[in-house]
């Protein structure tokens, strides 16, 4: 699962969350592959409804299967939040039945010109969640941000808490990859970031994380240390976003795990490489002092990419720019 559409369809659950508390009478149905469905659970007046891309929703005709599946629910409106080939079909078959639709505007022409290496508009893009609120805006529903709810903390189940050895210690959750290198931290600087943070006995470390390869570096990380521990490979999805809902704080790069995090309601400290929160994917209700950027005027290029996966010729090693001790720093004033 890439990790970025993982952190798309978690920046649309404060949004989704604003909108059934502020209308409460209206039935909100989502469509999204059936691995996300956790994040929607508990959300009152929502529906989840499974895309099957494998089978029965695959390929053009499929999409016309979807779209009659959709139909069946009484669908008054439309909000494409992805603007996707996908979601452009479904929206129009939708559109051409009469039904009201919006579209989501990703703002890029406003990116081109805050990465373009020449005459760049360094300049804070609407985020993501305020394009996602003009789509309900456009159908009739303003929305206000400014005051979000978030899901309680998860009881821990006794096998979690068996992993983790109890939960008497301020528990610092790190997701140290994503999608692209451009946008992972050195894993030596983070190896130091680790060291630091692990000298104090009253924080318990949670490394976060999947693959064969990532596992195997992240077993690496926390070898050396009784209070870190490498989650990766030993819970099931659901039961590590419960875990997650307990952290006192997150520390992820520009990636899935960050705009996991901050639906939750956890304080997230990110880290940016080639990519910059003024493209507007600064996590859900999180300040952007704790946003730590590599440095612009050692880079003056950056941010050269909205996703990281563009390679610039002299920035490889951007992110080390950042000091561990400023990271450590921000995630104790953050506890």
């Amino acid at each position: 699962m890439r990790l970025s559409a993982m952190g798309d369809v978690a920046m649309t659950v404060p949004v989704l969350r604003a909108f059934v508390k502020q209308y409460p009478t209206v039935k909100l149905t989502v469509i999204s592959r059936p691995f996300f469905k956790p994040f929607f659970d508990g959300i009152p007046n929502l529906e989840f409804f499974a895309f099957d891309e494998k089978e029965r929703h695959k390929g053009f005709l499929g999409l016309v299967r979807l779209y009659n599946d959709v139909k069946k629910l009484k669908i008054d409106a439309f909000a494409d939040l992805h603007n996707v080939l996908r979601s452009k079909v479904v929206s129009l078959l939708f559109a051409l039945s009469g039904k009201k639709r919006a579209t989501v505007d990703k703002g890029r022409e406003g990116k081109k010109e805050l990465t373009r290496a020449e005459n760049k508009i360094f300049k804070q893009l609407p985020t993501m969640f305020q394009r996602h609120a003009k789509v309900f805006e456009e159908l009739g529903f303003p929305l206000d941000l400014s005051n979000p709810s978030f899901p309680e903390k998860a009881v821990l189940s006794a096998e979690i808490l068996e992993i983790i050895g109890g939960k008497n210690q301020k528990l610092i959750g790190i997701a140290p990859f994503a999608q692209y290198d451009s946008k992972v931290y050195p894993i030596d600087l983070m190896k130091e970031v680790i060291s630091i943070l692990a000298k104090n006995q009253s924080y318990k470390i949670l490394l976060f994380g999947g693959g064969k390869k990532e596992i195997e570096i992240l077993d690496s990380l926390s070898q050396p240390y009784e209070n870190v521990i490498n989650m990766a490979g030993k819970i099931k999805f659901q039961q590590e976003l419960q875990l997650i809902s307990n952290l006192d704080v997150m520390l992820s790069m520009d990636s899935g795990n960050a705009h996991i995090a901050a639906m939750l309601g956890v304080k997230v400290i990110t880290l940016w490489g080639a990519t910059h929160p003024y493209a507007g994917f600064l996590p859900f209700n999180q300040s952007l002092e704790n946003a730590l950027t590599s440095n612009r005027n050692q880079y003056p290029q950056l941010p050269t990419s909205v996703y990281g996966n563009k390679v610039v010729e002299g920035y490889k090693d951007a992110m080390r720019s950042i000091s561990p001790k400023d990271i450590v720093e921000k995630i104790q004033l953050s506890i």
